[in-house]
């Protein structure tokens, strides 16, 4: 499911990009869950780390789109951000934000389904695949592509990012499953390893992002095997 949040302080505007959403469900066979704020302060502010997708007037009351984009992109580098704007001129400084796209009001579904298909496709194709996880009763998003292992200890997960890590309720074979057809394979029952970050293999050990994990017998073979696998598609 696609996360969107709708950013507009015109309501009938809010209802139109509603109504486009529902019936791109209905075209497309995507589902969304879509959150609707009336200014760029309240998604300033708002936790951003599991929305997908922010379409967002630059016109607004409190703080314009523009200023609230800027905010939102010094904490979230990856959610995409398309403006619905009369002002073009304005838009077209949204390489400074690194937004998607822009659509010009008044919105016509054909622009904004070929805008949001964009979104889409990029969603899909792993800038990329996200992983929205449960920490402290707050949803958070993450990018797979950035998670360097998972490690499993005491019922809980905790993801390493290069650094950075971030403790969730979850399970290691709940997480395969989402993961599934990415390029990740556990070396032990405690380690998920993304093969893109191994560096190196020894004995019964990996060096994943500078860090030695262990490789367990049981688990050797097919570990081994899907790293060759993911080597040889280069």
């Amino acid at each position: 499911m696609i996360q969107i949040a709708i950013v507009e302080d015109d309501i009938n505007c809010q209802k139109q990009l509603l109504g486009y959403l529902n019936r791109y469900e209905a075209e497309c066979g995507e589902q969304f869950k879509v959150s609707v704020f009336s200014d760029g302060l309240d998604i300033a502010e708002a936790n951003v780390s599991s929305i997908d997708i922010i379409l967002m007037d630059i016109q607004m009351r409190n703080m314009d789109g523009m200023k609230a984009a800027q905010r939102i992109r010094a904490e979230d580098k990856d959610v995409i951000i398309i403006f619905i704007t009369n002002l073009a001129q304005y838009a077209l400084q949204g390489y400074k934000v690194e937004a998607l796209d822009y659509v010009l009001k008044p919105v016509q579904y054909f622009a904004f389904v070929q805008t949001l298909k964009k979104a889409v496709r990029r969603i899909s194709e792993g800038r990329g695949v996200y992983l929205h996880v449960l920490q402290d009763n707050a949803m958070v998003r993450l990018n797979a592509r950035l998670v360097t292992y998972i490690e499993s200890q005491d019922h809980k997960v905790t993801f390493h990012l290069n650094g950075k890590t971030v403790a969730a309720r979850d399970t290691l074979k709940g997480l395969e499953e989402k993961l599934k057809g990415q390029p990740f394979a556990r070396c032990n029952n405690c380690y998920l390893v993304n093969l893109a970050y191994v560096e190196a293999v020894k004995e019964n050990c990996v060096t994943v992002a500078g860090e030695r994990l262990q490789i367990s017998r049981p688990k050797r073979k097919g570990f081994m095997e899907a790293l060759a696998a993911y080597v040889g598609r280069g």
